[in-house]
């Protein structure tokens, strides 16, 4: 049974927790939201580190509860003081699945990057919430362990990167029906600042180089992970566990311009494909407002000025890594954790000039071949596992960096 299925339509004033509400995913809700205030409510934010950020943002939209990093704490709350504001601060990871699960929240937008996210996710899950999730990493680390949680918790799950949105909207109502009516799913893929770029090359790649995205504004580790192409392959098996097709129902095609979000193929072979200004307020509205639809600010998509359309397969040579996706999904079950904590490991060494770009495939593919992990069952297996891989793939790094 997939976890996104058709509903009612919410209630007027949505109250909304924004997870990683500094970051772009959490500032473009925070736009849409502020266009319908009739609609929304903005309860809870939070932040890993940036405290001036955060409070300018409880300034602007007064929520009951605000969490920083632990380290950190102190310094939002007499911030907080200091702006006469009654807003609450909370602290470190148990701040985060509080505010997630508690009973004044009914939405929360998941945008904390990486496997950060996973416990407060896991928490608005099991609270069933209506989950927004920006965060791929959910998916991919925790897999069926989290889609047990959203089953048990009765959560609607809803998603947010904007090639899981198009898909959403381009399958048929009944999730029932997916598996006779359709043959496959298609993942577009921008290729990134590295799509024409000789491969010879890549040992030589900077982080400025590979955060300059040609589409999206994006955080540093998403930007590193679009010139790898390691997103997608997170995105494939994001797409797997949300949508519960085999992984060689999945393809991913590189589409420069970043119109068409992706595509659903039937089996009469024809095509229903979601396009759309490259604006991930477009996805945002969507998955706050569904089923219905909203306003979201984007421009709208001129077809006259457009020009062309082009496609293209992704390049084994220059991005290896977005096939690690399906050999991770059909490896023993807990495989996509260590996928998703290698890469986490190799891009902040990358980012941190610890490791050479082109070696960031090197890490991942080694620690998959090191690590088999047993099959998990709770968040703590979950976490277990991606412990193990992180120490795995720093030995890697380190390894690298040696030679």
């Amino acid at each position: 049974m997939t976890p996104v299925t058709p509903t009612e339509a919410s209630s007027p004033r949505q109250r909304i927790a924004v997870l990683g509400a500094t970051g772009s995913i959490g500032t473009n809700t925070l736009d849409v939201v502020a266009r319908h205030p009739d609609r929304f409510e903005v309860v809870a934010l939070s932040a890993e580190r940036q405290v001036e950020a955060l409070l300018a943002l409880c300034e602007r939209f007064r929520p009951r509860w605000a969490v920083i990093g632990a380290a950190r704490l102190d310094e939002l709350a007499a911030g907080l003081r200091q702006l006469g504001l009654p807003t609450q601060a909370l602290g470190g990871p148990a701040g985060l699945t509080e505010m997630a699960a508690h009973p004044e929240v009914d939405t929360v937008m998941a945008a904390i990057v990486g496997a950060a996210g996973l416990a407060p996710c896991l928490a608005a899950a099991h609270a069933g919430k209506r989950l927004l999730l920006a965060n791929k990493e959910a998916l991919v680390v925790g897999g069926e362990v989290f889609l047990a949680a959203v089953r048990a918790g009765g959560a609607r799950l809803l998603p947010i990167d904007s090639e899981h949105s198009a898909i959403f909207q381009a399958l048929p109502e009944d999730p029932e029906t997916w598996a006779q009516r359709v043959e496959k799913i298609v993942l577009t893929a921008s290729g990134g600042p590295f799509r024409q770029r000789d491969p010879a090359t890549l040992a030589t790649v900077t982080p400025q180089e590979a955060c300059a995205h040609p589409n999206w504004v994006m955080g540093r580790k998403i930007s590193v992970d679009s010139a790898t192409m390691m997103n997608k392959a997170l995105e494939v098996i994001e797409a797997r566990y949300l949508f519960g097709f085999a992984p060689e129902q999945i393809d991913v095609v590189i589409h420069p311009q970043s119109v068409v979000h992706s595509m659903v193929q039937y089996r009469d072979r024809s095509v229903v494909a979601q396009l759309g200004t490259p604006d991930m307020r477009v996805p945002i509205a969507y998955g706050l407002s569904w089923p219905e639809r909203i306003a979201s600010g984007a421009e709208p998509l001129d077809f006259v000025t457009l020009g062309a359309l082009t496609f293209e397969p992704p390049d084994p040579r220059r991005f290896p890594g977005l096939f690690l996706a399906w050999e991770a999904l059909r490896a023993p079950v807990g495989t996509t954790a260590v996928l998703n904590a290698a890469n986490e490991v190799a891009v902040d060494a990358f980012l941190a000039g610890r490791l050479r770009f082109d070696h960031i495939h090197a890490v991942n593919r080694g620690t998959l071949e090191a690590f088999v992990p047993s099959k998990p069952g709770s968040l703590d297996d979950l976490l277990a596992i991606d412990r193990e891989a992180r120490a795995r793939a720093g030995e890697r790094v380190r390894g690298l960096a040696r030679g």
